[in-house]
């Protein structure tokens, strides 16, 4: 950038940081209009910007390039965060307290050897319940991030009651209490490790996970030791029993008020089953694409697992996707609506990388998504669209008894309203902000089918 100053011909030279800070600016003069690089210089001027104190502060506990590195729902996120650590270390240390009285720390009499098996009991059955839980929820992790983010301080919450109420029960149902505690706090680990995880690759704009994960756990560092501190005092000075839980009981309160703030404070960006139920159905109602920050404002913490709901709250069905081929195939146990050739299921979608079929009642409709190897990250919004729409025409027929053809014209009548508009969906989802290329549908294991032609 040059500028005239006088009679003199000035080069600036501002030099900025990740965050596009000024931290220094140089100001260089030549003795005539000729290029800069050209022309003999000498020094006119140096100003560096003092960077403040402040700045310095944030720059330990935030992300480098911090706000351009992250999203811009990060701030909000982290603030509320920081408040509810702060709550929970208070929390934790009123029941670590009831805790040493349930084990007798108060009691002469009180074996440290006990104390120790205790332990070594809640830590085995807290590592073989994180076991069970990450077989048989690991997948919901990713996709559901925002769902277990929130259950994981519910969990541990309710492990913190548990260990305050400990002492109230005798020795030998003590023990059940303090191991129910540990495996709380053990599905907390597990849920709020995973989800965690998936909200850092969210915040990170250029890929700084590592970093930011690390300056995440330097806010926590601070937080707990302030929270600590200020939970020395607060024990300090409550005594009784009634104090201790109206205590607990308030901290507890802020600790999931503040949870609930930060997590429906996060705008994601990818599609999941209710994002999608949303976007779906209102473009088809209204022809309108919804943004992240409008579905963030509407989409539940706690949602149904694989319901199919209509924009205005209704639930339709219930969706699948991913599944095996067998649960649209009729056999003699099937319990679909009717059974169907699977020749004639494919009538509905003869050119697309999935097939769908129903099952159950109509009052419990289950749509059944099968996907086929290789489908791109559009197939299966689109089999996903496929079956809201045929779930919501067969649900406004009022009718409770649903025909194989009924379902058929169903499937047809909704690929026929999608061939019309999927292309000008996607285009839209783009431009809005939506991640189209990393849908989030499935939320188990997944199973893929291939077609192979046979010549006689």
């Amino acid at each position: 950038m040059s500028s005239t100053f006088g009679k003199g011909d000035y080069t600036t030279i501002v030099e900025r940081d990740q965050s596009g800070i000024v931290t220094a600016e140089y100001l260089q003069e030549s003795k005539n209009f000729v290029k800069v690089q050209h022309a003999t210089v000498k020094d006119r001027d140096l100003q560096p910007q003092t960077i403040s104190y402040i700045q310095s502060l944030i720059n330990i506990f935030l992300p480098a390039g911090y706000p351009l590195s992250v999203t811009e729902d990060y701030l909000e996120y982290q603030i509320y965060d920081s408040l509810q650590a702060f709550s929970s270390s208070i929390a934790g240390l009123i029941s670590s307290r009831a805790v040493l009285q349930a084990v007798g720390f108060e009691d002469s009499n009180a074996s440290t050897t006990a104390a120790i098996l205790l332990s070594i009991l809640q830590d085995s059955i807290g590592r073989v319940a994180t076991i069970l839980f990450a077989h048989r929820l690991g997948s919901s992790l990713e996709p559901e991030c925002k769902r277990f983010r929130f259950a994981a301080d519910i969990f541990n919450d309710s492990a913190l009651i548990f260990d305050c109420l400990s002492p109230l029960f005798p020795k030998t149902i003590r023990v059940m209490v303090l191991c129910t505690a540990g495996t709380l706090r053990a599905l907390c680990g597990v849920a709020g490790g995973g989800s965690k995880a998936q909200l850092s690759v969210h915040f990170a704009k250029w890929g700084n996970v590592a970093e930011l994960n690390a300056k995440d756990s330097s806010q926590e560092t601070v937080i707990g030791l302030t929270g600590m501190l200020a939970g020395s005092l607060v024990i300090s000075s409550i005594t009784s029993k009634t104090a201790s839980w109206i205590s607990m009981l308030l901290l507890i309160a802020i600790h999931l008020w503040t949870n609930y703030r930060a997590v429906k404070a996060v705008t994601m960006i990818t599609l999941n089953r209710q994002r999608a139920n949303l976007v779906i159905s209102t473009f088809a109602e209204t022809g309108t694409v919804l943004t992240p920050k409008d579905v963030a404002r509407r989409e539940r913490i706690f949602e149904r697992d694989g319901v199919l709901r209509w924009h205005d709250g209704r639930i339709i069905g219930w969706g699948v996707i991913g599944t095996k081929l067998a649960s649209i195939i009729p056999t003699s146990t099937s319990t679909s609506i009717g059974r169907l050739p699977i020749v004639d299921i494919v009538k509905a979608c003869p050119t697309e990388q999935y097939m769908l079929w129903f099952g159950g009642h109509l009052q419990n409709m289950r749509v059944c998504i099968c996907l086929e190897h290789n489908c791109p990250p559009s197939t299966q919004i689109k089999a996903w669209m496929h079956a809201l729409l045929s779930a919501k025409l067969l649900s406004d027929k009022r009718s409770n008894s649903v025909t194989d053809s009924d379902a058929l014209q169903a499937l047809i009548d909704a690929k026929r309203q999608i061939n019309g508009t999927f292309e000008e969906f996607l285009r839209r989802l783009t431009e809005v902000g939506w991640n189209i290329e990393d849908p989030q549908l499935e939320t188990t294991s997944v199973y893929r089918y291939e077609r192979t032609k046979h010549h006689t």
